[in-house]
C-alpha cells in the first residue's frame, strides 16, 4: 500500500511500522500533528480483516487526535496507535513489552493511552519498558477512588455534549422522557446510559457482545435491540459508541433521530456524510469534540490533577459545542466542517 497517496493521509509527520517476530507483535504508530505539544492518544489492540484497515484506522484516529485536542485547549499534538491481532486472544506480556520499547525508542513523540482492547493494566505493565503511556494513576472520584482509566471522563463529556445538543435542536433542557438509541454498551458507552437514565431517559441499546446488553437490560430497563435495527430506531437521540464509520450512505438514510452525539471516533465513514445529515435536519455532534472528556483526564493527570479542574474542563465541552451550533447556523455549514476550522485556527497557527 502506497501511504503517502491515501486520503486518509493528511499530511501525518511520522508512521512507524513496528513488528516482532518472537512475540508475534504487529503495530502501526502514526503522530499527526505535534505544533501544540506531544502527540497523545490510545492505542487500540483490533482484529483488523487486513493490514490496510489497520492503516487507515491509525491515520483517521490520529488525525482525529490532533483536532480533539486542538478543541479541547489542550497543550498536545494528535496521535494514535494500532496493534493488529485478538485482544481476548493474542494480547501477551511478551507482546506489549515488545510494543512498549518501540514507544520508547520514539522517545516521548507519540505517548500511549488505554484504548479498545487495551487496558489501565496493560499501560501500568508497560512503564517497566518505557516511560511514555499515561491514564495510569488512581484518581478521586464521587465514588471513592478510580483507577486512572479515562472512560468514565470520556462518558460524562458525552454525556454533557447530549444535553447541549438536545437544548440546540430540540429546544429541550430536560432529558426526562428523552428517547435515546446507544449503540455500544462497552465502558463508555454503559456509563453514558446510566448517566441518561439517570436523566429521565428512555434507553435502547445494542452491541456485539452479549454480556453487557443483558447487564443494561437488567439493571437500565434498556431495551436491547439487533445491532442492524439500532439506526432506524425511532429516537430523539442516536448515540453512537463503538467503532468508527458508521455514518454512511447505508445508515443515514434510516436515522429517525433529530440529534447525533456519542462517544465513537470518526463516526462520518465520509466528510460529506455531514452534510447529507445537515440536510436532512439531523444535528451531528462533532466527535472529537463531545468525546474529550478522556484526553482532558490524563491531560490532567500530566499536569497534576485537581478534580475541581478536571470537571470545569470537561463540562467545557458544552460551550465548545454551542460556538460550533452557532456559527453551522449562521454559516449553514455542516457542525463537522466549522469544528474542523475552529481546531485548525488553534493547531496551524
Amino acid at each position: 500500500m502506497a501511504v503517502f497517496s491515501l486520503s486518509d493521509f493528511a499530511d501525518h509527520e511520522q508512521v512507524v511500522f513496528v513488528s516482532d517476530d518472537k512475540s508475534g507483535l504487529k503495530a502501526i504508530i502514526a503522530v499527526h500533528n505535534s505544533n501544540l505539544g506531544p502527540a497523545l492518544g490510545g492505542c487500540r489492540m483490533w482484529p483488523y480483516a487486513s493490514e490496510d484497515e489497520a492503516i487507515r484506522d491509525v491515520l483517521r484516529l490520529s488525525r482525529g487526535m490532533t483536532y480533539k485536542s486542538a478543541m479541547a485547549n489542550l497543550k498536545l499534538g494528535g496521535g494514535k496507535s494500532v496493534i493488529i491481532g485478538n485482544p481476548r486472544t493474542q494480547k501477551t506480556p511478551e507482546l506489549l513489552a515488545a510494543f512498549a520499547r518501540a514507544l520508547e525508542q520514539l522517545n516521548g513523540r507519540y505517548i500511549a493511552a488505554e484504548d479498545s482492547g487495551t487496558s489501565v493494566a496493560d499501560m501500568k505493565y508497560m512503564t517497566q519498558f518505557t516511560r511514555h503511556v499515561a491514564g495510569i494513576h488512581d484518581k478521586p472520584s464521587d465514588a471513592g477512588t478510580r483507577s486512572g482509566d479515562p472512560s468514565p471522563a470520556t462518558a460524562y463529556g458525552t454525556f454533557i455534549g447530549i444535553k447541549a445538543a438536545v437544548k440546540e435542536r430540540l429546544g429541550r433542557d430536560s432529558l426526562e422522557g428523552l428517547r435515546v438509541a446507544v449503540q455500544g454498551v462497552g465502558n463508555v458507552g454503559f456509563d453514558l446510559a446510566r448517566q441518561l437514565k439517570a436523566a429521565g431517559a428512555q434507553l435502547w441499546v445494542t452491541d456485539i457482545h452479549r454480556e453487557p446488553l443483558l447487564q443494561a437490560g437488567k439493571e437500565l430497563g434498556a431495551t436491547v435491540v439487533a445491532p442492524e435495527e439500532v439506526f432506524g430506531l425511532d429516537v430523539d437521540v442516536f448515540a453512537p459508541c463503538a467503532l468508527g464509520a458508521i455514518l454512511n450512505d447505508s445508515t443515514i438514510p434510516q436515522l429517525k433521530a433529530k440529534v447525533v452525539a456519542g462517544a465513537a471516533n470518526n463516526q462520518l465513514a465520509e466528510a460529506r456524510h455531514g452534510a447529507e445529515l445537515m440536510k436532512r435536519g439531523i444535528l451531528y455532534a462533532p466527535d472529537y469534540v463531545i468525546n474529550a472528556g478522556g484526553i482532558i483526564d490524563v491531560y490532567h493527570e500530566r499536569i497534576g490533577f485537581d478534580r475541581a479542574a478536571l470537571i470545569k474542563h470537561i463540562e467545557g465541552i458544552e460551550d465548545n459545542l454551542m460556538e460550533i451550533f452557532e456559527r453551522a447556523r449562521k454559516e449553514e455549514r455542516p457542525t463537522g466542517e466549522v469544528a474542523d476550522a475552529i481546531a485548525e485556527e488553534r493547531f496551524k497557527r
